[in-house]
Parts: C-alpha cells; sequence; structure tokens
C-alpha cells in the first residue's frame, strides 16, 4: 500500500513538474490547490504568490470572463480537447484544454481541474504551410503580372515628368497640382508591386552580421518624427543589442512598418516604447515594440499575417506579411500579444 501512495505521489510530482502540460487543481470552495510550473508561466503568475489563495484573488487582474481557470468548473462546466488562445503580458499561446470535477466516494464534488498543452509550434506550423501555399499561389500571380504593370507605368510617369515641368515653367498652378497627385499615386502603385513581389517571390539576399544597435540608431529619428507629428512619445529602452544575421535594410523596414502601425493604432497620443528580452528556453532576443492603442481584437490577430487582409481604409494588407517573410527568412519569428489596452509586438531573431 506504500509503495503504491509512493508511485502516485511520484506521479503527481512528475505531472505537476512537466513542461509541456499545464495543471491547476481546485478544491470544493475554488482555492488553488496545486498549480504547476508550465501553468504559472502561461497564466503569467507567481505560483508561492497564488498557492491556496481564491480563484478570484489569484487572478484578480483578469476579468472574469477571460479567465482560464473558472469558477464554473465546480459546477460540472467540462470542457474536452478546446482549442483556446491565450495571452499574458509577454506572450501569446494556443492551448488545447480539458478540464472536469472530482468527486469523492459518495458521489460529492470535492474539487475541480483544468489541464493544457501549449500546441503554439504545432499550430504556427500549420499556419506556415497554408501561408506558404497561398504565397506560392501569389508568387505565380506576380511572376507574371509584375512586369506587366511596370512597363506602362514608366512610360506613363515619364510624360507625366514632362507634363510637370511645361506646367511649372508656364505657370499652370491647378495644371501642376493634378500632375503632382498623379505621380504620387503611380508611385504608391510601384510600391505595391514592390511589396507583392518581395513577399512572394525569392530573393538573393546577402546576409551579413548586423548590428541591431545601429539599425535602431538610424530609423528612430524617422519614429520620434512621425510619433512628434501625432503627440506619441517614444521611449527607447532596448539598451545593448546583440549582433544578429540578416539584411540590414530588409530590417529597418520590418521595424520600422511595426512602429508606423503602433503610431496609426494610438491616434493623437500615447507612448511607443521598445524594449528586449533574451528568450530564456532558446538562442534568440526578443525585439518588443508596444504601443498603448485600442489593441487588437483575437479574431484579427487570427488575420493579421494573411497577405491583402488590412483593417485601414486605405492599407495594401502586405505591409506585415513582408515583415513575417523577411523575419522567417532568417530563421525568427514574429508574435502578437494584446488584451484590449495596448498591442506588443515580439520580433525573435537568433543572435550571434
Amino acid at each position: 500500500m506504500r509503495s503504491l501512495q509512493s508511485l502516485q505521489q511520484r506521479f503527481a510530482e512528475k505531472l505537476t513538474a512537466s513542461p509541456h502540460l499545464g495543471v491547476v487543481l481546485l478544491d470544493q470552495d475554488a482555492h488553488l490547490v496545486e498549480i504547476s510550473q508550465m501553468a504559472c508561466k502561461v497564466l503569467g503568475i507567481n505560483r508561492a504568490e497564488v498557492m491556496g489563495k481564491h480563484i478570484d484573488q489569484a487572478f484578480a487582474g483578469i476579468p472574469e470572463d477571460n479567465r482560464l481557470v473558472q469558477r464554473e468548473l465546480l459546477a460540472g462546466v467540462k470542457v474536452h480537447n478546446q482549442a483556446i488562445s491565450w495571452t499574458n503580458s509577454n506572450q501569446r499561446y494556443e492551448l488545447l484544454v480539458d478540464s472536469n470535477t472530482l468527486h469523492n466516494d459518495e458521489g460529492e464534488c470535492i474539487g475541480a481541474y483544468v489541464l493544457f498543452k501549449d500546441i503554439t509550434n504545432l499550430r504556427s506550423f500549420e499556419q506556415k504551410i497554408e501561408r506558404s501555399d497561398r504565397l506560392a499561389m501569389i508568387g505565380q500571380i506576380a511572376a507574371g503580372t509584375a512586369h506587366e504593370i511596370r512597363n506602362p507605368l514608366t512610360s506613363i510617369k515619364g510624360f507625366l515628368q514632362m507634363f510637370l515641368k511645361s506646367f511649372t515653367e508656364s505657370g499652370m498652378e491647378r495644371e501642376r497640382s493634378y500632375t503632382e497627385i498623379m505621380l504620387t499615386e503611380i508611385n504608391r502603385i510601384n510600391a505595391l508591386v514592390s511589396e507583392f513581389l518581395l513577399l512572394s517571390k525569392p530573393r538573393d539576399v546577402q546576409y551579413s552580421l548586423v548590428d541591431l544597435n545601429t539599425v535602431f540608431a538610424e530609423i528612430l529619428p524617422i519614429v520620434e518624427s512621425q510619433a512628434l507629428l501625432h503627440g506619441i512619445e517614444v521611449q527607447y529602452l532596448a539598451g545593448d543589442l546583440p549582433l544578429v544575421v540578416g539584411d540590414t535594410e530588409l530590417l529597418k523596414q520590418v521595424f520600422l512598418n511595426i512602429c508606423k502601425n503602433g503610431l496609426e493604432a494610438m491616434g493623437k497620443e500615447g507612448v511607443l516604447s521598445i524594449d528586449h528580452h533574451v528568450e530564456a528556453d532558446s538562442d534568440r532576443i526578443s525585439i518588443n515594440i508596444h504601443d498603448n492603442g485600442p489593441g487588437i481584437p483575437l479574431y484579427v490577430i487570427d488575420k493579421i499575417f494573411d497577405p491583402f487582409f488590412t483593417t485601414k481604409d486605405e492599407g495594401t494588407g502586405l505591409g506585415l506579411s513582408v515583415c513575417q517573410k523577411i523575419v522567417h527568412d532568417i530563421g525568427g519569428q514574429i508574435r502578437i500579444s494584446s488584451k484590449g489596452y495596448g498591442t506588443t509586438f515580439h520580433i525573435l531573431l537568433p543572435y550571434l
């Protein structure tokens, strides 16, 4: 009997110590009896601070409807293999959740449990395959149409530049202003075609060692000037950054695009902060770009990297798709965390 109890105890210890399984155990009064380290990591809590506390105290900072562990569990609400998205302050997780009640020999409820497995990498892999299939199709379209679009645009742009010079010399201000508008729109079409090709077609990029400190030193004046126009404060807290392998200009494009999105999300006031942390379980550095705008709904986060998906009136829907492709091509990853009171983009890059 003693050996059986010892076996059960060892099994429970192994279960709660597993880095791949989240375990939360409640008693009949909704107090936390046990919580695994992996569950603490995902839920963003400290085990020592929440053990023995009621779940309303343990998760006081999270609205009840948004909690992963809820009191309804003790009322018999069961969950089996439910896929959910969960975001703490640092990271977004894809979880597979099971929950149920526990009863004694008399059939009385004595507690409840929640088990969940982190399937973020699996989900990310599936999405990457789906996205690669879409990009392959886009590549076929782009290869056949990009030059056919650009050739007539080059001719139109050349003649418009001639008209602009003539109108300027003749003092025809209204015609000159109309011509400038047309040239601006043609440049916008050309930029769209360039993004289209970058997204869909492999590039002969010459990778080299990139000093991220230099990259941010060059782009921060641009970001700060745009922020100043909207009354937004930029806080650069990244400190000393390591070297990464990549393309300097493409990484500038990534950081500028994400910073610009943050500024646009905040509107006329707010704080855009840039910092970093080193991933404890990998050799990657995370550049974190945070805005305190309205946040991004979960249904939008699921589509935000899809080509041509945009919530902007004049957006092309290619900016973040291009950013993700650039980062993926150097072995990195972009994650998003948003809880309705701001959004953080985590750009994870292998570093030296």
